[in-house]
């Protein structure tokens, strides 16, 4: 154990006269493994490639759609227009038909017109969740296509 305490003594003071900082990388070993260096330089150089790694990850962005089980063609092919748009910009989309009150019996209805939407958008995006009730809402989610 001495040695240990020598060997990081040592240490100190060669970091002591070099002006630099002794940092411990790991205590568990014996002796315990220290580096020296700049510790501010050292913590600015972490944060620069935290900085970049996060600069580099791709944000996944979901936009929503929502019908009725009874909607019209005109709102429907307006939403497919918006639906179109938000794949090509290569965000996810999650349609779905929202069921108020009583409305609850035309689940077929509902199914019928995500399914519709899903055929309408074959040639821009993947579904990747076929319809499903989840209490009063049946959702879709449909990703865009590879390039």
């Amino acid at each position: 154990m001495e040695a240990g305490v020598y060997a990081t003594s040592a240490a100190l003071e060669m970091a002591r006269t070099a002006e630099l900082d002794l940092v411990v990388i790991s205590e568990k070993t014996d002796p315990p493994i220290c580096k020296i260096l700049d510790y501010k330089k050292f913590l600015f150089e972490q944060k620069k490639k935290q900085k970049k790694i996060r600069a580099n990850t791709k944000k996944v962005i979901v936009k929503e759609i929502r019908f009725g089980p009874n909607t019209d063609e005109h709102d429907f092919n307006f939403k497919l227009k918006h639906s179109i748009k938000f794949l090509e910009d290569g965000a996810k989309l999650k349609a779905f038909v929202f069921f108020k009150g009583r409305s609850i019996i035309y689940k077929e209805k509902g199914e019928i017109l995500l399914l519709r939407l899903a055929q309408e958008l074959e040639d821009v995006g993947v579904v990747e969740q076929m319809p499903a009730l989840e209490g009063k809402r049946m959702i879709m989610m449909v990703v865009p296509k590879k390039k």
